[in-house]
């Protein structure tokens, strides 16, 4: 264990003594926060077996940090803000496009290459090198979003940050996530995977095989994966309902591309509107 690690644990552990006058406390945190703004330190990464490991000291970090600062105001052009924590700078030494109205928060990390359409990126995310996060797209707090992935328009990545040890939303390389999807609450999308707009992704919300009926997982989409948005019947004392859930219509060859035309015929040839 680090020393910065523990010296972190020890204030997790002690929150009566962490306040902005707390010198020592905000030493530590803002190292935490500007480290995490490089890359040199991340909330969560996907292991050799191919689980989440999330790095619990980090989002401890997170949270502290609005313990130890306190509200100040900054302006950029017109706006005025009150805040904890100012916006990210320095995009062009970074290698990232941000067009006008997008914004992210100092904490997340941006990779080279990242497109940020009008849209906003929260503290302790991680954005992979080629990802573009699309007009009002929003990421959510220490969401992990791969390398060349799209998030389309509207689209909504869930944040997690409390509790310390829960998974964030996981969106992993070359996935393409559309418009108006939904993936929150440490659910999880696999490499090329492809969800096709308006679909839900949650823990909860089961993952079926739409060619055997069997539920693969709940709040996961494996890889190489083409997803829609789906109804299942249920029967309650009540009454007879229609729950949500995922349907896998295709499996992506390796290698298999899912650009926006092959996309859209797959999902005619099932008669889901594109």
């Amino acid at each position: 264990m680090s020393d910065l690690m523990s010296r972190i644990g020890y204030w997790y552990d002690h929150l009566a003594e962490v306040t902005p006058e707390n010198l020592d406390v905000r030493r530590d945190v803002e190292l935490v926060i500007s480290q995490l703004d490089d890359g040199q330190l991340r909330v969560a990464h996907i292991d050799e077996n191919n689980d989440v490991v999330v790095h619990e000291w980090v989002k401890q970090a997170i949270l502290l940090l609005f313990r130890a600062r306190g509200m100040t105001v900054s302006e950029a052009g017109p706006f005025e803000y009150h805040d904890k924590l100012e916006l990210k700078h320095d995009y062009t030494r970074r290698g990232v496009r941000v067009v006008p109205g997008a914004s992210a928060r100092k904490g997340s990390f941006l990779s080279p290459g990242v497109i940020l359409m009008p849209s906003y990126v929260n503290i302790g995310a991680w954005v992979g090198p080629g990802t573009m996060v699309d007009t009002w797209a929003t990421v959510g707090s220490c969401a992990q979003i791969g390398a060349n992935v799209h998030l389309a328009g509207g689209v909504g990545i869930g944040g997690v940050l409390e509790p310390a040890n829960a998974v964030p939303v996981v969106i992993e390389d070359g996935a393409f996530i559309g418009s108006r999807c939904m993936v929150v609450e440490g659910a999880r999308v696999g490499k090329n995977s492809v969800l096709g707009a308006g679909t839900i992704v949650t823990p909860t919300i089961p993952v079926i095989d739409a060619q055997t009926g069997e539920e693969i997982s709940r709040g996961y989409v494996p890889d190489n994966c083409v997803v829609v948005q789906a109804q299942r019947r249920r029967e309650f004392p009540g009454g007879e309902f229609f729950l949500p859930c995922v349907l896998v219509v295709r499996r992506l060859e390796p290698g298999e591309t899912h650009d926006k035309v092959a996309l859209n015929a797959i999902l005619r040839d099932h008669e889901i509107p594109t």
